[in-house]
């Protein structure tokens, strides 16, 4: 094809495209429901058929309507999509949401029974513990202000956190407030 032939191909795309122009939009806008995403629509597929070397169609009119219609189906196809996705992204918030404050009650359970192990610990673990956890303090620092080896405060460290874990794998018992009835 020579650039002669080319651009004849281009301004009879050019000349038929603007006589359909109207047409394929009102077509477009009645599929999508929208006179601007209409009026988008053709604009990208002239822009498609012009980036084309040639267009071979020998009713480019017909060609030109059937291809507007195509990109409307495919816009709503996409639109669908879209909102499957939203939807469902929405629905998976919702059920998070709907979660969330049973997730919180199982929480605020779990370090109920913690501190109740904690509780429960001998006097010097538990502080070693808190001194540790709460305080930031390293084994080294406690056993110098404890005058024990920081072996010890390995050890104790060791049962508490034993008695930690042990208390959060137990089956949960969930505690009844008075007043509240089950539902």
């Amino acid at each position: 094809m020579t650039d002669s032939d080319n651009d004849g191909a281009r301004a009879r795309l050019l000349q038929v495209f603007l006589a359909q122009r109207a047409r394929m939009e009102a077509m477009v806008n009645r599929r999508v429901g929208c006179r601007a995403t209409a009026s988008d629509l053709v604009q990208e597929l002239f822009l498609r058929l012009w980036r084309r070397p040639e267009v071979k169609a020998q009713a480019l009119d017909t060609y030109l309507l059937r291809c507007a219609g195509n990109l409307a189906i495919d816009h709503l196809r996409s639109e669908g999509s879209r909102e499957r996705v939203a939807e469902a992204s929405l629905a998976g918030d919702e059920a998070a949401q709907a979660q969330a404050p049973e997730h919180a009650l199982e929480v605020d359970h779990d370090l109920q029974r913690i501190e109740t192990a904690l509780r429960a610990l001998p006097e010097r673990t538990r502080q070693i513990f808190l001194l540790n956890r709460i305080h930031g303090c390293t084994y080294g620092e406690i056993a110098k202000a404890m005058q024990l080896s920081q072996s010890a405060v390995e050890k104790h460290m060791m049962r508490a956190l034993e008695a930690c874990k042990a208390s959060i794998a137990e089956p949960a018992t969930f505690i009844r407030r008075p007043g509240s009835a089950r539902r």
